[in-house]
């Protein structure tokens, strides 16, 4: 058994690590943020973009993070899935809400950069439909969760339409290169290196690490919540039936 299962069947083990990795994940967020957020409201005006760049600086990191938190979530529902165990299911549904709410910042975000550069806030090309179908898994999943009152039968249909749903995510990072789309290519991590000044580099790197480091304490705070809510709920069966 390798160690990922055995961490995750062990909820004491992850409620130890948990009480100060959260807070820990949280502070460098709050200082990473700080640090990005500076350096991007101090860049200067690109010559296409003017001062439009600035959005690229929340949208970028947004939408990496989309697909990252359902990479996460489909790995949680995997080994729920198959190695049955609870707190894998909760890092799951744990996931989801957050992961929901950076794909509606990275949809949001670059609707605002679309209208100035595009001449509208949406087009129905292959980067912003994809990215917008997996808004709609990340939503499905959180109803599908709350539509069954049996954990266990939630917590396995959920896991089966989270690992359907990883087959959008090449869809996604691809869809620039397999269709014709308004959306540009890559341009901070592609072969040759960067196409981006540092000036504006080093803004969505920050920024990119703060997202990842909030995810995590958030990550961990509803994990934990979620352990005591199950808790709560197997003490009061305890109860109503002895």
């Amino acid at each position: 058994m390798s160690w990922a299962p055995a961490f995750l069947s062990n909820p004491e083990r992850f409620m130890a690590f948990s009480r100060w990795a959260a807070p820990m994940f949280g502070l460098l967020a709050a200082a990473l943020a700080g640090a990005g957020l500076w350096l991007g409201f101090h860049a200067p005006p690109d010559y296409q973009q003017g001062l439009t760049v600035r959005i690229m600086f929340i949208h970028i990191p947004s939408a990496w993070m989309s697909m990252f938190v359902y990479a996460c979530l489909a790995g949680a529902s995997f080994l729920a899935l198959i190695f049955r165990h609870v707190l894998a299911d909760a890092a799951a549904q744990a996931a989801a809400p957050l992961g929901a709410g950076f794909t509606l910042l990275a949809l949001v975000t670059g609707s605002l950069w679309g209208r100035p550069m595009w001449g509208t806030f949406w087009v129905w090309d292959a980067r912003l439909t994809s990215v917008l179908v997996l808004l709609l898994l990340y939503v499905a999943y959180i109803a599908l969760r709350a539509a069954l009152d049996d954990e266990q039968k939630a917590a396995r249909a959920g896991a089966i339409l989270a690992l359907v749903g990883v087959v959008n995510l090449p869809i996604i990072h691809f869809s620039v290169d397999w269709w014709n789309t308004l959306h540009q290519g890559a341009s901070v991590f592609k072969k040759g290196g960067s196409s981006l000044a540092p000036v504006y580099y080093w803004p969505v790197i920050l920024l990119t690490l703060a997202w990842m480091s909030a995810f995590g304490s958030l990550w961990l705070v509803r994990i934990r919540g979620e352990v005591w809510r199950r808790r709560a709920d197997a003490a009061a069966l305890r109860v109503a039936y002895s």
